[in-house]
């Protein structure tokens, strides 16, 4: 399918939007579903990022269409340069092994274009020093976004950015956006500094944090936007809210961190549809309203919240595979990284050849969700 032509059951003034979760290694599942949206006639309108989906987001939205897929692609071919073999034996526990140990060759050494430890170590260095804040320095991230990503281009807005991030002082969730403001690398650095790892970000005087911390989803951010035209979301998510009871100390730790990052994204969902479906019946019950009473006060503040958009999201989430562990956020082998990205496509396809997709329709009332992956992948 051609990327202009509209897709199948789409509202003819439909916005596609992109929301990107954080995940570290995990990221390349978002990079495959990239490509395969391009490839189908779902380029997005907007993306909404955190840590690692900021970056990936940046790229995109930083380069033509002809050219993202394979900036995205240079971006996780030189983080994952490193380790390019796989596994040395067949079976889960083979694997598994490989994936700790390809993530401990990253907590020793770095990542190329990504960050490197900090020598001396931060404790080295005296109290209230900048660099006695994280284990790493991230200036290779900063070299490679500037030769990655046309800042330029993103401010042209063209394609709408927003990248959240966490501000260190007050504790205050900030999502930086190309509509208001002018994105620079350090705005992208920012919502990927995952503390203690990474380093605090200045931007405009002001210190930040990984958004990851409040919320590991930007979902919340788009579905928030009044007033908005209707919508197809396509909320990728690289930690998975369900799983099973853990068996050890290191199951335990994984699926802390599933939980602790998928940011309740159903309970998002959820939420959203409540809150749409109030907007509608409010747009709906104004219109019956005699025009004495139009220019009320309170009507006047029903009217600023009420929507009537059709809004419809697409879960997309990177499901676990039994040699999975805790350590598969930081994992950068490039048999892995290839992994991550064919399992985005993969799920991108397998949504797209559903019955549900093919005849889906404007919604009428609330939020349509799709989730057509996990029956295939649980």
């Amino acid at each position: 399918m051609s990327n202009n032509r509209k897709p199948r059951g789409a509202s003819k003034n439909e916005e596609t939007v992109l929301v990107l979760q954080g995940g570290g290694a995990l990221g390349a599942y978002q990079a495959g579903v990239y490509e395969e949206l391009m490839r189908t006639g779902h380029a997005p309108d907007w993306i909404a990022g955190i840590s690692i989906g900021a970056i990936n987001a940046a790229i995109i939205a930083g380069n033509p269409p002809e050219r993202r897929v394979e900036r995205l692609r240079a971006f996780w071919d030189l983080v994952s340069s490193q380790l390019l073999l796989g596994p040395i034996g067949p079976g889960e526990q083979a694997r598994s092994f490989f994936n700790d140990a390809s993530a401990s060759f990253a907590v020793l050494f770095g990542l190329p274009g990504f960050f490197e430890p900090r020598m001396p170590p931060a404790w080295a260095y005296p109290l209230g020093a900048a660099q006695s804040l994280s284990f790493y320095d991230t200036a290779p991230l900063r070299r490679t976004l500037t030769e990655l990503v046309d800042f330029d281009l993103i401010n042209a807005k063209r394609l709408r950015l927003s990248v959240g991030a966490v501000n260190i002082r007050n504790g205050n969730f900030i999502y930086f956006d190309n509509e208001e403001q002018d994105i620079r690398p350090e705005h992208i650095m920012a919502s990927s500094a995952l503390p203690p790892g990474f380093p605090p970000v200045e931007v405009d005087g002001e210190f930040y944090w990984d958004g990851g911390l409040v919320s590991n989803t930007p979902l919340q951010f788009v579905l928030d936007e009044v007033p908005r035209p209707d919508m197809l979301v396509f909320q990728v998510d690289l930690f998975s809210a369900r799983g099973l009871m853990p068996r050890s100390l290191f199951d335990v730790s994984e699926r802390e961190k599933d939980i602790r990052y998928s940011s309740r994204t159903r309970l998002n969902t959820d939420f959203a549809r409540h809150n749409q479906n109030l907007r509608r019946a409010t747009h709906r019950l104004l219109a019956k309203l005699p025009a004495s009473l139009r220019e009320d006060a309170d009507v006047k503040l029903l009217r600023s919240a009420n929507c009537d958009a059709a809004v419809t999201i697409v879960h997309l989430i990177h499901r676990r595979k039994d040699y999975f562990t805790q350590s598969k956020d930081f994992e950068f082998s490039r048999y892995s990284i290839d992994e991550h990205w064919k399992a985005g496509g993969d799920d991108v396809r397998r949504t797209f050849r559903h019955k549900a997709w093919q005849n889906r329709s404007k919604p009428t009332d609330d939020v349509t969700v799709f989730d057509l992956t996990r029956d295939a992948r649980d």
